[in-house]
């Protein structure tokens, strides 16, 4: 059995422009900044990551140097527990959930990698391929941008599909008509609000949304408002399902929304939710629930974890980080018949950084 002593640890970020603006009914944005996270033991280099920001970069390397350099990485448990108590009084939400995440989502793909063998296999699989939905259909894409990214993934045998809506709630309808015809009548088609609505606006815009068959209404109202959502929930149509959860930061966090009736289908993202440990946390409470999960973005990260949950629905194959991961990471397949395959012939994740195309980007 090789020394699993994490011996160091390396942190990088990188800031990749979007090939084009992007807003959905909140925020806009122009960038995305991918935090990479390296664990040593053995002569073996992992690879761990989130997006986020540089602030949670530079706390990772200080987590990772206080807390991690020295722990054994076969216990990850032990390992998660540190880094959670290290920051406690920083706030465990937002940066240093994220720091976290990328830190344990490196520590996984470093005990595959100890024991030779993938990810998947250490964990475990209920299926060997996870159904994608293509995301993208930002608030700020022309007519001919929202046909061209829907006519691609039709191209990939996807027939899930999701776009944005409510920064211009007049225009939405028009949009999803436009969508629709783009998909196709074969594809389920979703629509994510992010938040913008009001209770009333999204109970109107529900009616409207389902004569256009559209079967998934993301955040509605704001995933702070629990009640808005289960008065959502409540008065959908029957074969829409209400969807949140990917701010979730803890498990505190899924259980107060479940516990609320607020979800169809839980959202969680090992990117934020404090890594994989998290994300098979935040299953364990679905199992519990009799409630149906997905995986919000980083398709390639989530691939492994989303074979191992047994009510895992789908993963979020998201414009922005599938192109990233072309641009940046080996190993990386585009999904065949609408799923992505896990990795079982590669310890590990299965993603190895292209340090020299990355160099462009260093932060």
């Amino acid at each position: 059995m090789p020394d699993a002593t994490i011996r160091s640890g390396k942190v990088s970020c990188y800031s990749i422009p979007t090939d084009a603006p992007e807003a959905d009914g909140t925020f806009a944005w122009r960038k995305t900044v991918l935090v990479c996270v390296e664990l040593h033991a053995a002569n073996i280099q992992s690879l761990g990551y989130t997006y986020a920001d540089a602030a949670t970069g530079q706390l990772a390397q200080t987590l990772i140097d206080d807390v991690g350099v020295g722990c054994d990485a076969f216990d990850i448990p032990a390992l998660w527990a540190k880094l959670v108590a290290q920051v406690r009084n920083l706030g465990r939400e937002g940066v240093a959930a994220m720091a976290i995440s990328a830190i344990d989502n490196s520590a996984w793909d470093l005990k595959s990698k100890l024991l030779d063998v993938p990810l998947s296999k250490l964990l475990g699989r209920v299926r060997d391929r996870i159904p994608v939905y293509g995301s993208g259909g930002f608030t700020s894409y022309s007519g001919a941008q929202l046909e061209a990214q829907f006519s691609g993934w039709r191209e990939l045998g996807i027939r899930m599909m999701k776009m944005k809506v409510g920064s211009e709630p007049a225009r939405d309808l028009h949009r999803v008509c436009v969508a629709r015809k783009a998909a196709g009548e074969d594809v389920e088609l979703f629509v994510d609000a992010n938040g913008a609505y009001s209770r009333k606006q999204a109970l109107w815009f529900a009616e409207r949304f389902a004569e256009l068959g559209v079967r998934w209404f993301e955040e509605p109202v704001s995933s702070d408002d629990l009640e808005g959502l289960h008065l959502i929930r409540d008065r959908a149509p029957a074969h829409m399902d209400i969807a949140a959860g990917e701010y979730g930061y803890n498990s505190t966090y899924f259980t107060r929304m479940i516990r609320a009736g607020a979800v169809d289908v839980l959202q969680a993202d090992a990117t934020r939710c404090l890594g994989i440990t998290g994300m098979l946390a935040a299953g364990a409470l679905c199992d519990a629930a009799n409630l149906p999960m997905s995986a919000h973005c980083a398709p390639y990260l989530h691939a492994a974890p989303c074979c191992a949950i047994g009510r895992m629905r789908h993963v979020e194959f998201f414009h922005d980080h599938a192109r990233i991961a072309r641009m940046l990471f080996d190993g990386v397949e585009e999904p065949k018949g609408g799923a992505l395959s896990t990795n079982m012939e590669t310890p590990g994740i299965g993603l190895t950084l292209k340090m020299r195309d990355a160099e462009q980007f260093r932060i």
